[in-house]
């Protein structure tokens, strides 16, 4: 079976510019979606999207932002100003901030307008931690009452791991973008998450994008890695980190 390597996104889970745009210049042979988390947006600032966009790939902005309204509003429009192919929000911020980054989205004026994600339940989260936060619920009913918030706010989709892709395929119909961190291959550890499927059942299930880091990322040979993303019977040497 072939696989489509313009739903994987890879993970540049590092500070450092020059380690995270020489993975990229690894890898876009095969992959054009690479993912710049809090970490390297932090320590490089926004023009590290811009620098990776100037070799030819693509972005997924993930920042999870979290405020009032009109903060992650603001902070939309700054987002919008790094033409970033995607980035998130997070969908416990409520129904009125995530109406307002659409609004904020609608009204700019960009030449291509990115697709905006709610995150669901972070992939590092079971059902006691969400009881450590007073939820009652289970991951999987808590994800599907923050897909349905998301898509009656007007959102192109959401951040949740694959295990609840069919659930949320049933609640909010084939046209929600998901994208399922979470993913491990099954040669790699599961690292800090808890909620995972390898790259082939997450995609099975009907994930529009995985998001893949460390197996990849951390290997010896990153390219190698990612050629056997999908091979459940290749293994790193012993000590490998994954």
């Amino acid at each position: 079976m072939s696989y489509d390597y313009s739903k994987v996104i890879i993970a540049l889970d590092t500070p450092e510019e020059e380690k995270a745009l020489n993975i990229v210049k690894l890898l876009k042979h095969k992959v054009s979606i690479f993912k710049v988390g809090l970490e390297l947006f932090c320590s490089q600032g926004p023009e590290i999207v811009k620098k990776i966009n100037d070799l030819g790939c693509k972005v997924f902005l993930d920042l999870k932002f979290h405020d009032i309204p009109n903060t992650v509003a603001g902070a939309a429009k700054a987002a919008l100003s790094t033409q970033a192919f995607m980035f998130n929000v997070h969908a416990s911020g409520g129904r009125e901030m995530m109406r307002k980054v659409r609004e904020t989205v609608d009204a700019a004026s960009v030449s291509e307008k990115p697709i905006v994600l709610a995150v669901t339940v972070l992939t590092s989260l079971d059902e006691r931690d969400l009881k450590d936060i007073n939820i009652s619920k289970s991951p999987l009913e808590q994800v599907k009452t923050l897909a349905l918030l998301t898509k009656q706010a007007g959102l192109d989709g959401v951040v949740a791991s694959p295990k609840e892709i069919t659930a949320i395929r049933e609640a909010v119909g084939q046209d929600f973008i998901i994208v399922t961190p979470g993913v491990r291959p099954s040669w790699a550890q599961a690292g800090d998450q808890k909620r995972i499927m390898t790259p082939q059942e997450a995609l099975e299930a009907g994930a529009s994008y995985i998001v893949v880091g460390r197996p990849v990322t951390a290997a010896p040979d990153p390219v190698e890695a990612l050629d056997k993303l999908f091979d459940g019977a290749w293994h790193q040497q012993e000590g490998d980190i994954v």
